[in-house]
């Protein structure tokens, strides 16, 4: 796959669609965590159950996984690489000063405003402007 880098037009103009996918994959995580925690509780309790009785949970909590892969491919497609789901923390390829380097975004900010080096993360954040 080539390579895609963004302006920080680019990658502003994609805020709304991520920001809508992030918080979906939010609440698909949420429900994940919630249905597989009660499964393995009611494993847990019914030890003389066949495992066959816990297909139909089973099932869902797979089909709820592929949504949140699904989601997560339409980010990657987009160009977004998202690096954490709980906190929406999302990063874009850029050039800076003809070095790669990625805008670096998360829920609640209004527009991108800072960029990182590849490997200096979020702690290295720094101001666009």
């Amino acid at each position: 796959m080539e390579k895609r880098y963004f302006t920080l037009a680019e990658a502003n103009s994609l805020l709304p669609q991520v920001a809508g996918m992030i918080l979906s994959l939010q609440e698909l995580k949420r429900e994940i965590d919630a249905k597989f925690l009660h499964l393995q509780e009611q494993k847990q309790q019914s030890t003389e159950i066949p495992s066959d009785a816990f297909f139909a949970q089973e099932a869902e909590l797979e089909f709820l996984v592929m949504n949140a892969n699904s989601l997560l491919g339409q980010l990657a497609g987009l160009g977004a690489d998202l690096k954490d789901i709980e906190s929406g923390l999302v990063d874009f390829l850029t050039l800076v000063d003809g070095q790669e380097a990625l805008l670096c975004w998360h829920l609640g900010e209004t527009e991108i405003t800072h960029w990182h080096g590849l490997y200096e993360g979020f702690q290295g954040r720094k101001p666009i402007y």
